[in-house]
């Protein structure tokens, strides 16, 4: 089967590798669920209301957040591009009891067949993996309702982030897989925000989360824009 235009056949090889590590919160991934909780806070204070509401989890991955939205009570589709991944997705939710919808697609495949149905989409650190975020963020604007609601989380493409995210995160604390991360496929703030705006989206708010290496932990700086930092945005009518 021929790979979609815009996916990066070593960047899901990377994935491929660590699908075991998902569910395991000390291991490689484990950072993921420490933070979690806090972008998953800041999506629930974006969506005035989640139960119900028909979301998409675009790079879902082994789904920490799709199954967060789940137990929410929105109705959840997750979509990525690693199969071993999403079979380790799909194997974790059904042994919480929970019913997510999990495919093999590309943002670009569902626009095709389902655009303008989702209140809520969430796109949390999958932007700096593809070839082209700016198509992946026009997909998500497409799969939205007027008035919905999307999240994009990434990392800043600065010396801070090059520093923080890939020399310390990966090689000095080794809290991330090495070779997580491009910072050649980084974005910056004012780019997301163009191709963002571009797609009719009109952005609502924005942080960040800061880590404190000797606590080992992360608090959300609300308004800053700093390495790894979070947009959210409202679809215009």
């Amino acid at each position: 089967m021929n790979q979609p235009s815009n996916v990066d056949s070593q960047e899901v090889s990377k994935f491929d590798r660590v699908a075991q590590l998902w569910w395991d919160p000390t291991g490689k991934m484990g950072m993921l669920h420490v933070i979690n909780p806090l972008r998953s806070r800041f999506t629930f204070d974006h969506v005035p209301e989640i139960r119900g509401a028909r979301a998409v989890d675009v790079g879902c991955g082994g789904g920490i957040l799709t199954e967060t939205l789940a137990k929410a009570g929105a109705d959840v589709i997750g979509i990525d591009q690693s199969e071993m991944t999403l079979e380790i997705a799909r194997q974790h939710a059904a042994k919480s009891g929970l019913s997510i919808d999990y495919r093999l697609q590309t943002v670009e495949e569902l626009v095709e067949k389902e655009a303008g149905t989702f209140d809520v989409v969430t796109c949390l650190e999958m932007l700096e993996h593809v070839p082209d975020p700016a198509a992946i963020v026009d997909a998500c604007a497409r799969l939205l309702k007027p008035g919905g609601h999307v999240i994009f989380s990434t990392i800043n493409r600065t010396f801070k982030g090059w520093l923080f995210a890939i020399v310390g995160g990966e090689y000095i604390l080794r809290i991330l897989p090495r070779d997580t991360h491009d910072y050649a496929k980084l974005i910056r703030p004012a780019e997301l925000r163009s191709w963002s705006e571009a797609s009719g989206l009109t952005f609502v708010r924005c942080a960040s989360l800061m880590y404190n290496p000797l606590r080992k932990t992360f608090k959300v700086a609300e308004g800053k824009l700093d390495v790894n930092y979070m947009m959210s945005y409202v679809k215009r009518a």
